[in-house]
């Protein structure tokens, strides 16, 4: 609708929409020249900016999957992950080259515009690409270390990423309005999604720090007068909070989600007298179930509450707290989180034991999957689920 409004910023550049589209669609013709197929996998190597956007929409348009990978982990890690996943190829910038581990037999793709395979991207056609793809197709697969430490791969599917960001963009921001967001989270956790792609699925902008930038970046950020959406961790909430405290700065940010940890009621509290107009939702959700299925609004927390509880599932997502036995428990009664609904993923790539373990067939009301998260809750009084920390098959539930 708008391709000349401006899709991703970063620093001093600025990309719009058309531009973005163009360059994705160039990668996706080359790789479906090099002979990429449906459920492939392409790892994504390089660190936030403009040319991360466009690879991950190139294996997307090419109807494959991506893999991301942190620049910051050790080449051992690394490896694994890229021996688990057989990528069909590696994408990265010429920048970035010397950090991956030498493999055999594993493509590198230098998607650098002035040199590596910058050229021979640019001579590729730039219309879309036509595919036949649906919401059983795979997206995305991220690796999480668990309790174990030996990376697994979550496999996440188009109808699950659909159904998340179609319920964020109604809840963030609503139905025809363009959402801005801050993107400072490492693509290898899956609160990224959040804030790259709900922009980009709205006419929005996502504004990117730089790697290593990410809390100074977000200072700056909020203190420029910022509005828009802000993902963050219940840390980094905490530290932007006592910096802007401590210079007396305002934050005009609309939404800030929090997720991937506890929220504490006193790290509310704090962001309730430092922007009282700014809403925050604090957002629950495993890897293995696409994001944030469960969340709360925190602006509603009663004066002295001694904990944010993580709330109510969101559309299409059922929640069960069970006993040992998989029975559902009692009100106010300590149990194990089941999540059901459109959001629970394939399951773990090349894992078919731990798959079957932690991903049941789901009979009942919501048609699919149920997932055993490991995590204890209860359901209160007020029809509100708190979070009680990992169970990890050694609290005994009673």
């Amino acid at each position: 609708r708008r391709p000349a409004s401006v899709a991703v910023r970063m620093e001093g550049l600025s990309v719009d929409y058309d531009t973005l589209n163009r360059r994705a669609n160039q990668l996706a013709h080359h790789l479906l020249a090099s002979g990429i197929r449906p459920e492939d996998r392409v790892a994504v190597f390089m660190p936030r900016g403009v040319e991360m956007v466009v690879a991950l929409l190139g294996v997307l348009k090419a109807g494959a999957a991506y893999v991301p990978l942190d620049t910051k982990h050790p080449m051992g890690r690394l490896g694994l992950i890229l021996q688990d996943s057989q990528p069909f190829a590696v994408l990265t910038v010429d920048s970035c080259v010397d950090e991956l581990p030498a493999l055999a037999m594993v493509r590198v793709i230098v998607v650098d515009e002035a040199q590596g395979d910058g050229a021979a991207i640019a001579k590729h056609a730039q219309d879309d690409p036509v595919l036949s793809l649906d919401e059983r197709s795979l997206a995305y697969v991220i690796y999480t270390s668990g309790s174990t430490g030996s990376p697994k791969g979550v496999m996440i599917e188009h109808g699950s990423m659909g159904h998340y960001l179609a319920w964020a963009r109604h809840e963030y921001g609503g139905e025809d309005a363009p959402i801005d967001a801050l993107v400072s989270s490492p693509l290898v956790f899956d609160a990224t999604i959040t804030s790259l792609w709900l922009p980009l699925i709205s006419g929005g902008t996502a504004c990117l720090l730089r790697d290593g930038q990410e809390l100074e970046g977000l200072e700056a950020h909020v203190r420029g007068g910022a509005r828009g959406l802000v993902k963050i961790s219940p840390a980094h909430l905490l530290s932007l909070g006592r910096r802007l405290q401590s210079a007396g700065a305002s934050c005009e940010v609309e939404v800030l989600v929090v997720g991937g940890e506890s929220l504490p009621a006193s790290t509310v509290a704090l962001w309730r007298g430092l922007a009282p107009r700014t809403r925050i939702v604090n957002e629950y959700g495993p890897t293995e179930t696409t994001v944030g299925c469960v969340t709360y609004d925190a602006t509603a927390l009663p004066p002295g509450a001694s904990s944010v509880p993580i709330g109510q599932p969101i559309a299409d997502t059922r929640i069960a707290i069970v006993d040992e036995h998989g029975q559902p428990v009692p009100q106010g009664v300590i149990g194990e989180i089941h999540i059901m609904g459109a959001g629970v993923g394939r399951g773990y790539a090349n894992r078919e034991a731990l798959t079957r373990e932690k991903f049941l067939a789901c009979e009942g009301p919501v048609d699919g999957r149920v997932f055993r998260s490991g995590d204890l809750g209860r359901l209160t009084a007020e029809g509100v689920i708190e979070f009680l920390g990992r169970n990890d098959h050694q609290v005994k539930l009673r």
